[in-house]
């Protein structure tokens, strides 16, 4: 099971990248991976050993699921990582000029092909580019 690595660099510092990002105000209206599907509901215990809970479900109702991981480790406005399932994923804000580069690396699951599974994440990662940017 490889690493799959996704980024973005959002026109905005560092500390609004963090909040848009771990705030589930902001979290429902950024963390889905196509037009036809959304996040009804997202709730964050941002701590260690807190739980991060996402509903992600197709807006016709045809299918849903409950993304639910725990938190390992936490820097504040730095990096979190997350354990889902049996696989992590270690996300980092850094300065970049200005702006902030949010890089997301993920252990890939055995049930898709990883660039299948890197473009549904990097389409995540692309709808928060464009929701925080604009907000």
């Amino acid at each position: 099971m490889g690493k799959i690595t996704v980024q973005a660099t959002i026109a905005a510092d560092r500390e609004k990248v963090w909040d848009h990002y771990t705030d589930p105000g902001h979290i429902v209206n950024w963390n889905f991976a196509s037009p036809d599907w959304h996040c009804p509901s997202a709730e964050n215990d941002m701590r260690t050993g807190g739980t991060y809970k996402a509903r992600m479900e197709a807006k016709d109702g045809s299918f849903g699921f409950d993304f639910e991981a725990i938190y390992d480790e936490i820097v504040p406005n730095e990096k979190f990582t997350y354990s889902f399932g049996g696989r992590s994923s270690t996300v980092t804000f850094e300065d970049a000029d200005g702006k902030t580069l949010v890089t997301v690396v993920f252990d890939a699951e055995t049930e898709h092909p990883e660039e299948f599974q890197k473009r549904g994440w990097q389409a995540i990662l692309d709808n928060f580019k464009d929701y925080t940017e604009s907000h």
